[in-house]
């Protein structure tokens, strides 16, 4: 459990580099580039409004009368509170509440659990409190006693959960480097490395563009 222990810090340690590292990207990225094209995308939205101009202020042959498309709006759909989920609810808090707690370690975990029972059971989400309530079922916190066998029941548990909080560390690592972001940074590093930057380029090709976009958008209004 102690290998499985160094092994899940260091994996923490690893989703919070890269989550930090591409945190600071972006912002990066946002300072130096989003700027860019959202004035960009700010000058075409003008274009397309001004050429909309041009062509209502030409002469339109004349069409009958159409019929107005009747607007379906999709109207929210109210969430009640289920006799199952009121029941379910009852089961997590019995056995997830604090005051059960032996420790402050397992008193803190009972609360963070129990927060998050209190949101499922606000949006009436039976599935998710269901699964936290299995999950405490399987935690170690849930086992009683203090002898051997409780002990070694214990452990048993506390290593499948690491194990299994590896494979969602696993699972976040991955999501978090197939992001288009990640991909970008990744190209940005790889051609920083090669004494080349992409950044730097794109803010050019961006600045043109915008210079592009500008010229148009006099020449459709005309002469002020």
């Amino acid at each position: 459990m102690a290998s499985l222990e160094a092994v899940l810090h260091q994996r923490r340690a690893d989703v919070a580099k890269v989550e930090s590292s591409l945190d600071a990207f972006k912002v990066r990225y946002r300072h130096e580039v989003g700027l860019l094209h959202e004035e960009l995308d700010e000058l075409e939205r003008a274009i397309a409004e001004a050429e909309s101009e041009v062509r209502a202020s030409r002469p339109q042959p004349e069409t009958g009368p159409t019929a107005a498309r009747p607007s379906s709006q999709r109207q929210p759909q109210l969430r009640y509170t289920s006799d199952a989920v009121r029941r379910l609810f009852r089961d997590v808090a019995k056995a997830i509440h604090p005051d059960l707690a032996r420790d402050e370690h397992t008193r803190d975990r009972r609360h963070t659990l129990m927060i998050e029972a209190n949101r499922a059971y606000a949006l009436g989400d039976e599935e998710r409190l269901r699964s936290i309530l299995q999950a405490w079922e399987k935690s170690p916190e849930a086992v009683h006693g203090e002898g051997e066998q409780a002990a070694r029941l214990r452990l048993t548990r506390r290593i499948a959960q690491i194990e299994e909080q590896l494979n969602v560390y696993a699972i976040d690592l991955a999501a978090l480097k197939d992001t288009p972001m990640w991909k970008l940074k990744t190209m940005v590093d790889e051609a920083a490395g090669r004494g080349k930057n992409l950044v730097r380029d794109m803010v050019r090709r961006l600045q043109r563009d915008i210079l592009v976009a500008r010229n148009r958008l006099d020449a459709i209004r005309g002469p002020s």
